[in-house]
């Protein structure tokens, strides 16, 4: 089930408390849920946020986790703080959780090739830039190609997009990086996931028409230590600073948003400055009174998917990657913006 979000995120509602009952012999073997809720457990801290990433609500995660521990005879979590924290048995189960939901979902994969199974689902999580732009042209062939393929979709900035994924909320995420990027959430050293560049795209300038140089052939950052800025992401506010940092200033940011229309919109009524990726461009009519202009020093970013180990396997992500990487450059809505002067 994909990710929702609970009503309310009380993390200590519905811990388990356990009365063992010996009666009958213990069944230690875990069931796959229960490893899925432990490792949920372990990376989140808390009960409802566990629950949220896997898609249950509180009180079922709870109950099933009650049952898991009355069958085992042992506690698997503990009241600590505001959260919770797995037990001994509990970091046990984690520790191999991982192992054991990678081996059951490569053996699913390989039974559904032999099946020949024409359905599936897959799960698709990407940043908002994407949503008006690369994935509906996505949805649209993979429903025109394999109709009876269910795709479900969820809106994610690259980090929770990536961490959708290790909590197998998602089978692939569809993200961007900026190079150089010291806190690229993608520089995994564990070989939790697979990164496969699509395109690369520029990052343009963009001025209001009255700016003192909104004439100008080429701009440069350190020309624009004095303005206001408007930051955009997380990740996009990094770039910024980084590319400022090395034009020697630090930019005065007064406004932020990761909606682009609203970018346009502050800059044509002179309130600030801002760099945009070129595909956050590319599905909006630029409204008067803006300017759009290349930097200097110029810059880009990359657009990947990515997916777990061996989720090529699955039928349903494997058709989705191929029709992904089908989709030429000219499908994606780019648009050419040159400098204007």
């Amino acid at each position: 089930m994909f990710p929702r979000r609970d009503t309310c995120d009380k993390s200590m509602i519905g811990i388990p408390k356990i009365t063992f009952s010996y009666a009958y012999s213990m069944d230690t073997t875990p069931d796959l849920l229960s490893l899925r809720i432990v490792r949920a457990i372990s990376e989140h801290g808390t009960i409802s946020e566990a629950a949220r990433v896997l898609g249950y609500s509180q009180p079922a995660l709870s109950q099933h986790l009650t049952r898991a521990q009355s069958r085992l005879g042992l506690a698997l979590v503990v009241r600590s703080g505001r959260g919770v924290r797995l037990t001994e048995a509990g970091r046990a189960l984690a520790s191999h959780a991982v192992t054991v939901l990678n081996a059951v979902d490569a053996a699913s994969a390989e039974l559904a090739e032999l099946a020949g199974l024409s359905s599936g689902t897959v799960r698709i999580a990407a940043f908002p830039t994407a949503s008006s732009t690369l994935v509906p042209r996505l949805i649209r062939q993979l429903r025109q190609q394999h109709p009876n393929l269910t795709v479900n979709y969820v809106e994610a900035e690259p980090p929770q997009a990536l961490q959708l994924l290790r909590d197998g909320s998602a089978d692939l995420a569809i993200t961007f990086s900026y190079p150089e990027d010291r806190a690229d959430p993608h520089l995994s050293r564990d070989g939790s996931h697979t990164t496969v560049p699509l395109f690369t795209e520029p990052v343009v300038l963009v001025l209001p028409d009255t700016h003192p140089l909104a004439k100008a052939d080429s701009v440069s950052l350190a020309d624009l230590a004095n303005d206001a800025w408007i930051a955009g992401c997380a990740l996009c506010r990094g770039h910024l600073l980084a590319l400022c940092n090395i034009e020697g200033f630090a930019p005065e940011i007064g406004l932020e948003t990761d909606n682009a229309l609203a970018v346009l919109s502050f800059v044509s009524r002179g309130l600030g400055v801002a760099l945009l990726p070129q595909l956050a461009l590319s599905s909006l009519t630029l409204p008067e009174g803006v300017s759009i202009h290349a930097p200097q020093p110029s810059s880009e970013r990359t657009i990947q998917y990515v997916i777990q180990p061996g989720a090529t396997r699955i039928p349903s992500v494997a058709t989705t990657i191929a029709t992904l990487t089908a989709l030429g450059g000219d499908v994606w809505g780019l648009k050419d913006y040159p400098a204007q002067g």
